[in-house]
This record gives C-alpha cells, sequence and structure tokens, in this order.
C-alpha cells in the first residue's frame, strides 16, 4: 500500500530543494488574505440549536501563498493555506445545507495527505494544507499535469451536473480557488481549436487503500459546431459509469447552455440529470446589468423528503458525502442578477427554488472594492419555507419527546473581507 505519509514527505523534499536551487527572481508569488464570518439565527427544531441553544457564529480567517515557477515546457504549481476555523459547536456529520463557505479541511480519502492539523479544541481548529501542489508539462499542443490540482467540467451557473470533481455548492460565496485533487491530467489542443482532456482522479477507499472503486477516469472532447460548441464526455466515477453531452450556443445577444448527464450505477440502474441555463448582460439607466436563469433537474434526488435520513436513497447519500450534490430533491430553478451600481459597488441577487415543494432560498450580497487589491463582501442567505420544506426546514430525526429535529431553515448574514497580496 502506497503510504500517504511517504508521498508527502518525499513531495514536501523535493519542493524545499528547488526552493533553495532556483534563484528567488525567477519565481512568480501571490497571496490572499480571507476573513469570512457568519451569523446563523436557527429555527427551535433545528438540531445544532438542540445542541447550543443559541444563533450560531462561524468564521474562517485563511492565508493562501501561491507559488508558481516556469522553466522551458516545465511549470511546478504550489499553493499553500493556512485556516483557522471557529464556530459556536461542532458541526453534526451528515447534516445537508451547512455548506456557506465551506471546503474540504480533509485528505482522508486523497492519495496524499497534505493537511496538517496545527491546534484543536471545543470550538476551533488551525489547520495548514497543501491545495495544489503539481507539476505541468506543456511542449507545443500537448499539456501534461501531476500532482494535486483542479479541475471544472460543466455549464452550470449555480447548480453542476458534469463537475464531478469537488464542485461549488450553489450558495457557496468563495469562489476564487477551487479545492484540488490528486490527479493525471493529459490535455491535447487540436489545429481547429477543438481539444481533448484525459484525467485521472486517484482516491482512497474507507480503509485507506488507494483503490480503482474510489477513483476516476473519464475523458471529454470538444469541438466548435458552427457557432456552438459540443462537449462529449464519457468516464468511470468510482463505481458507476458517466456519460454527459454539453452545448454552448449563442442566441442573439444571450448565451445558452446545457448539460446532459448519464449515470449507470453499479446496481445497473441508470439516473439522469440535467441542466438548462441562458444568461445575457445589457445596460440599463446607464449601468451594466447581469441576468440569468437556470434549471436543474437531480437525477438523485426524491420525489419527497422523508422523515430522517437513514431514508434517503443510498447514491444520494453518498453524493452528499462526496460533495458532488447540495439538494435533495428533484427539479430546481434559479434566477439571479448583478447590478452595478458604481465601478466599486456591486449587488448580485439570485433565487433558487424547489419546484417539487415551493420553498425558495434568497441570497444577496453586497460587494465594495476599496482598492484594486482588496474587496469586501456583505451578504444574506434567506429560507423561505415551512418546517418538512428543504428550504426550510429537512427532516433529520425525532427527539426522546417525538418532536422532529431539522436542519437548515436558519437566516445567516455573512461578512467576507479578501485582501491580495
Amino acid at each position: 500500500m502506497i503510504s500517504r505519509h511517504w508521498l508527502s514527505s518525499w513531495l514536501l523534499l523535493a519542493i524545499s530543494t528547488l526552493l533553495v536551487a532556483v534563484p528567488a527572481a525567477a519565481w512568480e508569488m501571490d497571496a490572499r488574505l480571507k476573513w469570512f464570518g457568519s451569523l446563523t439565527a436557527l429555527p427551535e427544531e433545528d438540531l445544532l440549536r438542540q445542541d447550543t441553544g443559541t444563533p450560531e457564529y462561524a468564521d474562517d480567517i485563511d492565508l493562501r501563498l501561491m507559488v508558481r515557477h516556469r522553466q522551458g515546457p516545465m511549470q511546478l504549481i504550489v499553493d499553500h493555506s493556512t485556516t483557522l476555523s471557529r464556530a459556536e459547536s461542532t458541526r453534526f456529520p451528515g447534516v445537508p445545507l451547512r455548506t456557506l463557505d465551506r471546503v474540504p479541511e480533509s485528505d482522508k480519502r486523497r492519495v496524499m495527505d497534505l493537511t496538517w492539523e496545527l491546534d484543536e479544541g471545543g470550538r476551533h481548529r488551525l489547520l495548514h494544507r497543501l491545495d495544489r501542489l503539481a507539476v505541468r508539462y506543456s511542449p507545443g499542443a500537448w499539456s501534461l499535469t501531476l500532482g494535486r490540482d483542479a479541475v471544472s467540467w460543466g455549464n452550470g451557473l449555480v447548480f453542476q451536473t458534469l463537475d464531478l470533481f469537488n464542485p461549488f455548492s450553489p450558495t457557496a460565496v468563495d469562489k476564487d480557488y477551487k479545492t484540488g485533487d490528486d490527479l493525471l491530467l493529459l490535455e491535447h489542443l487540436f489545429p481547429g481549436g477543438s481539444d481533448l482532456q484525459v484525467l485521472a482522479v486517484g482516491r482512497r477507499d474507507a480503509q485507506g487503500k488507494v483503490s480503482r472503486d474510489a477513483a476516476s477516469l473519464a475523458g471529454k472532447w470538444r469541438l466548435f459546431v458552427g457557432e456552438g460548441e459540443v462537449e462529449l464526455l464519457a468516464g468511470k466515477h468510482y463505481e458507476d459509469a458517466v456519460y454527459g453531452l454539453a452545448v454552448r450556443w449563442p442566441l442573439g445577444s444571450a448565451m445558452v447552455r446545457s448539460d446532459l448527464a448519464a449515470t449507470r450505477l453499479n446496481s445497473g440502474n441508470w439516473k439522469l440529470s440535467g441542466l438548462l441555463n441562458v444568461d445575457y448582460s445589457l445596460v440599463l439607466g446607464g449601468r451594466n446589468v447581469y441576468v440569468y436563469g437556470e434549471y436543474f433537474h437531480n437525477g438523485f434526488g426524491v420525489r419527497e423528503l422523508p422523515d430522517g435520513v437513514i431514508d434517503y436513497p443510498l447514491p444520494l447519500v453518498e453524493r452528499l458525502g462526496r460533495g458532488e450534490l447540495y439538494n435533495l430533491m428533484r427539479d430546481y430553478l434559479a434566477v439571479g442578477a448583478n447590478v452595478e451600481w458604481h465601478p466599486l459597488w456591486n449587488h448580485t441577487t439570485t433565487l433558487i427554488g424547489n419546484l417539487r415543494d415551493a420553498s425558495v432560498l434568497l441570497q444577496t450580497q453586497l460587494s465594495f472594492e476599496p482598492t484594486d487589491h482588496q474587496r469586501i463582501d456583505l451578504g444574506v442567505v434567506h429560507p423561505m419555507g415551512g418546517r418538512g420544506d428543504e428550504f426550510g426546514g429537512v427532516p433529520l430525526t425525532r427527539d426522546p419527546a417525538g418532536s422532529v429535529l431539522t436542519a437548515g431553515g436558519g437566516t445567516s448574514a455573512y461578512f467576507r473581507w479578501v485582501y491580495y497580496l
């Protein structure tokens, strides 16, 4: 069995050797400092409120250091993060919809263990990790990337159908950097502009062994058809086969996109998921405005929410646990707009509606960029739905008195400050 600690130690030694051997002027270095805080007013029946009895406050302070070095066709990519996370209570595992600005903080299922815990207490956790650690070789039209890096596939604006590798949550605030995976990516650009990608992602199983049953292997071919683009995807993701089709097509001044994913489960059953979106930019009253709409069908979702988490279908639970899905039911509609009130002030509003139970999630954010190097975001996430609706309070279990305990349904206010050094 490959030792994850041996791999991480070997890679750190290689990086240290390069840092000493290569002159400092040959490196490109950047940094980002982020502080994100949120306060959530939880309903009385919420499982977390039963634990604390108070509104939940949580914040993250994160310093991300980004190092790049290019020598001919070779490039070294290193991103290091040091994060302090604080919360009023521990977060219950398996509780859905608590995904606001949260990223994976564990390498338990990755090939390399590049996360080190510095300190942990009842209400805080301090760690540092290598979120990017890759070598890229790009001779001409070919490119080969090996190590920890991020890949994004598909056309989703709010939801993700073909982006199987650590997609962002629909309510994620920090989308600057996607979480990396341990991968091998081969890319080729053809003379006509089309390209081919072959991707292998390594993972460990529940026993900690590198396993083919936990890995992904896929290929994606992008080609131009008239004024639009078409992507064809086929691969194996964990134990399932996935086939995908993505289309991007201009419609006047708007852009229409669609993703379709057909998944053949290991049991032999098929699941079909898809999305369709359109976005458009215009000028209203002298101000730049961007609007969009997106329909999403979740083939793994349920028609009605059960009374407890143990009653959800296993394929849905697996994808929720792996961070591939963030929604529990079948059909959703998202609409949003961004208004540039001033070159330094932007206002974004998104409404996500569950078409099955009619509950709605509202997210609105005001952004201010006082300088070229920093940004301040102030926002609110407000669910509009009753208890038992997805955006009103998802039923989880019953307490000893027989009352139903829920997750979600609380209104959150958040603050995000980012400074780029």
